[in-house]
């Protein structure tokens, strides 16, 4: 006499979905926390000029953005002629002193003075635009200037 029974029929125990609830939802939260979302649609074709001394910013929260290019595809009826972005709309040079002062007026006031102007401007783009940019930058005292770039080696491009 044996204490011990063997199984005759050779099933297979179910799986235990008890944990499938908690699993999804850990790929939930990943997801909501790695997913960065875009802030503005691009409306201008944007190809980054290479450097080589290439530095990271800090605080991207401190961070305002002018887009200047060519009007990509979908936009060609805006012209071909280098454009100013600013946020999700195409803008004159005369619309930067308000933009930079609607900017400021988000941002708490001990954080104005680090706030920093990048400029995401092609490569192709017209050295006037971006001269004409400057200028507007200082009158509005925005000094602090990021010229955003690809890391890479500027001879042989």
């Amino acid at each position: 006499m044996s204490k011990f029974k063997k199984k005759k029929g050779g099933e297979i125990p179910a799986v235990n979905t008890a944990s499938l609830p908690d699993i999804v939802f850990m790929l939930l939260f990943f997801f909501m926390v790695a997913t960065v979302m875009r802030q503005n649609t691009l409306m201008i074709e944007n190809n980054l000029p290479f450097a080589d001394q290439v530095e990271k910013l800090d605080k991207k929260d401190l961070v305002m953005y002018i887009y200047a290019g060519k009007p990509s595809e979908n936009y060609r009826q805006y012209g071909n002629e280098s454009r100013i972005q600013l946020n999700d709309k195409f803008a004159d040079v005369k619309e930067i002193a308000a933009f930079i002062n609607a900017e400021r007026a988000t941002k708490r006031e001990e954080l104005v003075p680090y706030l920093t102007t990048a400029l995401k401007v092609d490569s192709d783009a017209n050295m006037g635009l971006i001269g004409d940019i400057k200028q507007e930058l200082r009158k509005v005292n925005a000094l602090k200037i990021n010229y955003t770039t690809k890391k890479g080696s500027v001879v042989g491009r």
